[in-house]
């Protein structure tokens, strides 16, 4: 905590405005839905002033209490900010925090008007220095929307794999058709996780 030049009454971190701001607003943020729109732009404004990448999940309301989210978007730079915002959070009863976005059960990802299904998306995992290269095969993919895949993809691996597990351990990422040969086997998007973990153990065994 920083101390005034003039006397030793303590100045709050940006960290400590917010969780401030946070518990005055405890029950309005738990409830969200009653006024989400409002809440969220409040919610993001709040937590710019940390860091202009920082963004947020809430979780469903599971036994009353409701997970909470502090992401930095896939934004390495951002992910001090994370840390640091996350290092000093509060107690507060209903809420579970959690530090960049986790791994969850893929789903089926709609984005700029396209629609691939989590059961139609496959990988492979090879070495690129000592990170793991994915390259992604989608059926149907339309390579006129490349960068639209693209962002399908990595929306995909950050559920497959979580947000600080693909910034920091995946090097390249490239997205094809399901119809492009390959010469290693293309694995289902539901069984990237452990193949991931498997294939980084290896690495850090025999490198």
């Amino acid at each position: 905590m920083a101390f005034s030049l003039f006397g030793c009454k303590p100045k709050a971190t940006p960290e400590e405005n917010f969780w401030g701001w946070f518990r005055k607003n405890d029950s309005a943020l738990f409830h969200f839905e009653k006024d989400q729109e409002r809440i969220f732009d409040r919610l993001a404004a709040e937590m710019n002033k940390i860091h202009p990448s920082l963004t947020f999940e809430f979780g469903p309301v599971t036994e009353g209490k409701r997970e909470f989210v502090i992401s930095a978007d896939g934004i390495k730079d951002a992910f001090p900010a994370v840390e640091s915002l996350y290092a000093v959070a509060p107690l507060l009863e209903r809420w579970i925090w959690i530090k960049f976005r986790p791994r969850r059960t893929p789903m089926d990802i709609e984005f700029n008007n396209v629609s691939v299904k989590a059961d139609d998306a496959f990988c492979t995992i090879e070495p690129d220095g000592d990170k793991a290269g994915i390259t992604f095969y989608i059926r149907g993919y339309q390579p006129e929307r490349q960068e639209t895949y693209q962002g399908i993809t990595f929306l995909m691996l950050d559920q497959a794999l979580g947000e600080y597990d693909v910034e920091t351990h995946v090097g390249f990422i490239e997205t094809r058709d399901f119809s492009d040969e390959s010469p290693l086997e293309k694995k289902p998007l539901k069984d990237v996780s452990k193949i991931f973990d498997d294939f980084l153990a290896y690495q850090k065994k025999n490198g």
